[in-house]
Parts: structure tokens; C-alpha cells; sequence
């Protein structure tokens, strides 16, 4: 009797030992890091329209845009959130899911408000160029005011992961790179060299000498630039001689072949307006990818490359030239390329790449207007130098505005305020002037603007656009097919409007899921989508959302 006592208490205390054993505190031995991808690469395209993903999809290959849409996940309908839509600011917003009133970067060049003075958006007269004896390398990340995803990512790994920066622009490599990144390599002209600055290091790695020794961009040139395929099956294209297009210097007439060759004359700047900028920009990133064993670390890394020749092209030909064609066919068959090597370096599967777009563009105004579609320039010089006079006549003091960067009205403040003038009035006065111009849609004093009677869908892109020490403080708001410009050659960007807002968003590796999506997303959205994937926190002045539809579960 005594031992079947003793039997049952035994069995009674069972269930609470286990019970205890379950809750014991959890040790490092059964604590996993996050499991992440070995590399993320960030594919912006320089003025990439979303319709360019399915304009000439026909004539895409299998292992390019086709392959990210077929395997990825793409948002269909990301829009930019706010006004100016410029490089500078793209890039930013796409890295640290923001906004220019928050991350600082204005614009391409900016003013600072208080002082008058223009400032380019990674100048930094502290640093100086490594790899060339010209000027280019004086810049670095110190305007962007908010961390980035990339900056995220150190801070989570303890500065463990690698972060590098890849773009013929320097803003295009810097920006994205953030400050924290181990490299930002841009282009210089001067030289033919991938250069970067103090900011980052003393000298160039032995890597980079090596590549910048073999003369890549002059071996470009040298092909000279002649359609991908038979001239005739450009189909998506207008002809390839029209007024719409801009020439070379030293052509007579923008068509095929465009001799490159003949542009090596002391620069190697001609590469920014041919498809071989980005051919060179991706086969810098395959040697980054090498020499640096990106993807090859206990952490995960992080390469934020750039494409900027879509843009130089775009400007320069406009968006239905065969140019701009030609140019989506080449990049089509490097991206092809440049995927099968991350699957060969990385493993297919193992790493995460994104592509994307800073900003798009207009169709030229001449063309819209011969195809009865509205359209027009608006002449902001002759406007400027115009309301500059009204304004001396009603105020007694010359150059009150400074200029119409951004399509806003920066004033010479530092003059108003040692002259003690009505800055109302003088606003005023500006908007009642600028709103009778042809072109204008609506001229918003920043200060009303969140009660101003326009749509919100302009009202918020313009307040996410105010910076208020680097922005003017009037928003001019043009009509659709509007821009500011006297060229009547190509094309440009900027505005609110969606040929300018609408961007490509694909998502495709590790940890995507295989779709697409139509309802609204933004570029703020990338950021946070990120740091969802990679269980890190949001950059600093994050605003976006994660994109939930695109991970896995």
C-alpha cells in the first residue's frame, strides 16, 4: 500500500515536470539568426516608364525583364509620392523608404533657403577624388539626411555585411550605398576609370586599377553603335531620322550608325548616351561581385547598382526614337547575362534582386502635339526674368527670385530678409502672376498647401516634396504633357504627372513568392519591403509600408 502511495504521487508530478522543462529559458544553442539570402542586388533603372516592361516584351528575351516578371513578382502600379521626380531624389526615396520634406534630397541641385547658395545633391568640398586628377570624386552621401536600407543592414549585422555602391552617375552609386557603405564607384569622363572618394577610402583597391586598366569604355567606343537587329523591325519605334530626336555632337542627323569612335577626343563621356554605359556599368558589377565575394560572407551582402545610359538616351532621343528601343534590347540581353552569373557566383535562389526605376519620362511635346494629343514647354527663363521685373517694379529690389530649380519659385531670402520686405505680399504677387502663365496648372504657396483647393493626390506629392530648408516656397504644378525647357529635341521629367510617377517594381530569388499585384503601392514601399525580408529595421525616415504580397511566408 505503502509503495502505491508513493507510486502516485510520482505520477502526479509528471505532468509539472515536463511543464517545467518546456518553459526552460531559451540559450544561444537554441536561438537561430534570421535566415536571410547571401546577396541583394538593387537594379534601378535611370528613367525606366513602366510600360518599357511590356512595350517591347515581344522582342525581350527569356532571361531578362521577361525572366523577372515570369519567375519574380511584380507591382504593377508603384507610383512616386511626391514632386520633383529627378535622379537624386529617386534613388533616395527608393533606399530609405521616404521622402524629400524628410530625406533632404530636394533635387538633383538644390538651395539652401537660408543662404541662396545652390548646392548639388552629393557635393562635399571636405573629400577629394580617388583614382583621377579631375573633380569628379569630390562628393559623397553627407546631404542625404535619413539612414537607407543599406545603412540598416550594417547596423543589424554589426557592420558585418558588405554594402557597395555601382553608377556612371555619382549620385546614382552614392545615394543608394548610403553612409555607412564599404564603397560607392562612379564614372569619370576625364579618365575612362571607375573612381570614388575619400569619404570611402585612400586609394582604389589593386581590383580596380586592374579593371580601370583595361580600357573598357574606350573598347565600347571603338564598336561605334549600330542597331541590335535589322534597322526595319524597329516597329515600336517612329523613323529613325525625325525632329523629335536630338544629334551627337558632330552628327548631322541622329541616325544609324552612330560613329562612337569618333568621340574619343580626350573623354569618355560619349558612353553615357549609348547602350555600352550600362554594358560597362554590369561588367563592373560582375568584378565588384568577384573581388569583393559578395554573397560569400556568414552575412548577408548588399550591391545597389544603377543603369543611367536609359536616361542619357532618353534625354537625348526621346521616348519612341529607335535609340531608346535599341538601348531596352541591349539592356535586356546584359541583364540576361548578368542574372545567369549571379546564379553561377551566388546560386540561383540564394540571393534577392529588385529592379526599379528613379523616375520616367515624357513623350516629347512635339510629338504629342503633332498626334493632336496636349502638350507644350513652358518657358521658364523668359517667365523668371519676366516676374523678376514685376516684382522690382511692385518691391524696388532687383532679383527677388533666384531661380525656378525644381519647378518651384526659390527666392533670394537672405535679400528679403535685410531688406525687410513683405514675404506674403512678395508670394502673393508670384502666385497671382505665375497662375494667368500658359502651362500652369496650379502655383501652391507651401505654407497653404495643405488647404489649397487641388486635388490630394497633387496636394500630397507636393507637401512630400517640401523640404523646407532645400525647397522653394511656391510648388508650380504644370498641366499634363507641360515641361519646363527650350529643347524641342528628346525629352525630360520632373512633374507629377504619371508618364513621370509610374515605375516598375519586380521582385525575384529568395524569399519572393512568384506574382504580381495591381493595387497601389509607392516607391517608399521598397525600403520597408526590404527590411521585412531581412528582419531589419526601417531606415530612419521610413514612411513607405511593407509590400506583404511579395514575401513568402
Amino acid at each position: 500500500m505503502k509503495q502505491f502511495k508513493i507510486l502516485f504521487i510520482a505520477i502526479l508530478f509528471i505532468p509539472i515536470i515536463s511543464s517545467a522543462q518546456k518553459k526552460k529559458p531559451a540559450t544561444s544553442q537554441n536561438i537561430s539568426t534570421p535566415a536571410r539570402p547571401k546577396l541583394v542586388v538593387g537594379i534601378v533603372v535611370d528613367q525606366m516608364r513602366w510600360d518599357y516592361l511590356y512595350r517591347y516584351a515581344n522582342r525581350y528575351g527569356t532571361g531578362g525583364f521577361n525572366r523577372l516578371l515570369r519567375e519574380g513578382f511584380t507591382c504593377e502600379n508603384t507610383q512616386i509620392p511626391y514632386v520633383p521626380t529627378v535622379t537624386a531624389a529617386g534613388h533616395s526615396g527608393i533606399y530609405t523608404g521616404s521622402v524629400p520634406a524628410i530625406h533632404g534630397i530636394a533635387g538633383n541641385d538644390f538651395i539652401i533657403q537660408k543662404t541662396g547658395k545652390s548646392m548639388y545633391c552629393t557635393e562635399d568640398s571636405t573629400v577629394q577624388t580617388v583614382g583621377s586628377t579631375s573633380t569628379a570624386g569630390e562628393m559623397s552621401p553627407r546631404n542625404l539626411l535619413a539612414s537607407t536600407i543599406t545603412d540598416e543592414l550594417k547596423l543589424a549585422t554589426n557592420f558585418k555585411s558588405k554594402v557597395i555602391g555601382i553608377a556612371l552617375k555619382d549620385r546614382g552609386g552614392i545615394l543608394p550605398a548610403g553612409h555607412a557603405a564599404d564603397a560607392a564607384y562612379w564614372f569619370d569622363d576625364k579618365t575612362g576609370n571607375w573612381i570614388t572618394s575619400t569619404f570611402y577610402m585612400k586609394e582604389l583597391p589593386i581590383w580596380v586599377n586592374t579593371f580601370n586598366s583595361q580600357k573598357f569604355a574606350e573598347k565600347y567606343l571603338k564598336q561605334d553603335w549600330n542597331t541590335l537587329y535589322p534597322l526595319d523591325t524597329y516597329l515600336q519605334s517612329t523613323a529613325d531620322n525625325t525632329p523629335y530626336e536630338g544629334k551627337m555632337k558632330g552628327e548631322t542627323a541622329p541616325v544609324f550608325p552612330h560613329f562612337t569612335s569618333k568621340f574619343l577626343n580626350g573623354s569618355y563621356g560619349a558612353i553615357r548616351n549609348t547602350p555600352y554605359g550600362n554594358s560597362i556599368s554590369l561588367d563592373f558589377a560582375k568584378e565588384t561581385i568577384a573581388n569583393e565575394q559578395m554573397g560569400k560572407h556568414d552575412q548577408t551582402d548588399f550591391l545597389a547598382l544603377s543603369l543611367s545610359s536609359t536616361d542619357y538616351v532618353g534625354h537625348q532621343y526621346g521616348v519612341n526614337a529607335v535609340e531608346t528601343e535599341d538601348t531596352y534590347l541591349r539592356l535586356d540581353k546584359d541583364l540576361a547575362d548578368f542574372l545567369s552569373y549571379l546564379d553561377l557566383t551566388v546560386g540561383k535562389g540564394e540571393y534577392t534582386v529588385f529592379l526599379s526605376a528613379d523616375h520616367g519620362a515624357a513623350h516629347n511635346r512635339q510629338f504629342l502635339m503633332d498626334h493632336n494629343i496636349p502638350a507644350g514647354l513652358w518657358g521658364g527663363g523668359t517667365i523668371l526674368k519676366d516676374l523678376n521685373a514685376l516684382l522690382q517694379k511692385q518691391f524696388n529690389q532687383p532679383k527677388l527670385i533666384l531661380s525656378f530649380n525644381n519647378y518651384q519659385v526659390n527666392f533670394n531670402n537672405k535679400l528679403i530678409k535685410e531688406k525687410n520686405l513683405d514675404i506674403d505680399a512678395i508670394k502673393k504677387a508670384c502666385v497671382d502672376y505665375l497662375q494667368d502663365q500658359d502651362g500652369v496648372a496650379y502655383a501652391i504657396d507651401m505654407e497653404n498647401a495643405a488647404v489649397s483647393p487641388i486635388p490630394d493626390a497633387l496636394k500630397t506629392r507636393i507637401i512630400n516634396g517640401y523640404n523646407r530648408e532645400r525647397s522653394g516656397e511656391i510648388q508650380i504644378l504644370l498641366k499634363p504633357g507641360y515641361f519646363q525647357g527650350i529643347a524641342e529635341t528628346g525629352t525630360t521629367h520632373g512633374t507629377w504627372n504619371p508618364y513621370d510617377t509610374h515605375i516598375p517594381l519586380v521582385f525575384m530569388g529568395w524569399g519572393i513568392k512568384q506574382g504580381s499585384l495591381n493595387r497601389p503601392t509607392s516607391m517608399a514601399d521598397i525600403a520597408p519591403t526590404l527590411a521585412a525580408l531581412l528582419h531589419i529595421q526601417e531606415p530612419s525616415g521610413n514612411i513607405g509600408l511593407p509590400i506583404e504580397e511579395v514575401l513568402k511566408k
